[in-house]
């Protein structure tokens, strides 16, 4: 069973950057992405990293300011968050896939299969 963890969110004020984490164990996966969920939203997918290409994919959202990237050694993924805004408040998760996604894909919460407990990322203005 493949279990992911994150850490990493906090409190920052508006323009400051987090660092967001997330570890996998017990199974490899193909794909990984970070999703997030505001007060009374949908879930919103952030980014995605294919990790046997280390392609990296975002929403529109976040481009130019959030990274993702990979440590395959540590079996660990990042989302590097900068010039963050009161807009990008929110509970973010990882998710994995065991299977390499497409394009109509990626951004779906419903092709990951395995999901961490979710970190708290509040922005102050």
């Amino acid at each position: 069973q493949l279990q992911l963890v994150e850490s990493g969110g906090g409190s920052v004020q508006g323009g400051g950057s987090l660092r967001l984490s997330c570890t996998a164990s017990g199974y490899m996966y193909w794909f990984l992405g970070w999703f997030r969920q505001a007060a009374g939203k949908e879930r919103e997918w952030v980014a995605a990293i294919y990790r046997g290409a280390a392609r990296t994919y975002y929403a529109d959202s976040v481009t130019c300011r959030f990274t993702i990237s990979q440590d395959n050694p540590e079996n660990t993924v990042y989302l590097q968050m900068n010039n963050l805004a009161p807009e990008d408040t929110a509970m973010y998760y990882c998710a994995a896939s065991l299977f390499v996604l497409s394009a109509d894909s990626w951004s779906s919460p419903e092709e990951y299969t395995s999901w961490g407990q979710g970190t708290q990322v509040t922005v102050s203005s």
